[in-house]
């Protein structure tokens, strides 16, 4: 006999098609046999479409599955781009921060060299002249005393101040 329910309809369909035909498209089959055949696709189906069903359900349990697996795969993959895209600028922020940093530093110490060249090349300015004016001071002070004390630029005078000293007085200098 027939194995499946297909194979049940192909042997009614030949038993139909070997019948032969009367007036009218009617023929005649063995009623006993075509309702054998009947009765055997109707046993066969209930097995066959449970058989289906279970296939169907395992096929749609598989799909699911995989449907869930790459919706959890594809998150994942979000959730890790995602990471690594916050990482990523996490550390653009804070090398941008570190080179605004750095440049400020290094414009402050450029500014502060600078205001310290200023403040040393002012400074030793202002010594250079205190300096020039105290040695002008100097000089005018010394000039004074050769005057008063007598002291020419010539030899008699060198020889004279040599022989009899002549003390400098400061009250007699500050009254001229």
């Amino acid at each position: 006999m027939a194995n499946g329910v297909t194979d049940l309809l192909d042997s009614l369909y030949r038993m139909i098609d070997d019948a032969r035909g009367g007036l009218g498209g009617t023929c005649r089959i063995n009623r006993d046999d075509a309702l054998d055949l009947l009765d055997e696709i109707r046993n066969k189906f209930p097995a066959e479409l449970s058989e289906a069903k279970k296939l169907i359900t395992q096929r749609n349990e598989y799909l699911d599955g995989a449907k869930t697996d790459a919706e959890r795969i594809r998150q994942q993959a979000l959730d890790r781009a995602k990471q690594l895209i916050d990482e990523h600028e996490i550390v653009r922020q804070a090398r941008a921060e570190a080179a605004r940093t750095t440049a400020e530093a290094e414009k402050r110490a450029n500014d502060l060299k600078a205001a310290a060249n200023t403040y040393c090349e002012d400074a030793m300015r202002r010594t250079e002249d205190a300096v020039n004016v105290a040695l002008n001071e100097i000089r005018q002070s010394r000039a004074k005393f050769r005057s008063v004390a007598g002291m020419g630029a010539g030899t008699a005078a060198s020889t004279a101040r040599r022989s009899s000293p002549v003390m400098y007085d400061a009250a007699k200098e500050e009254d001229d």
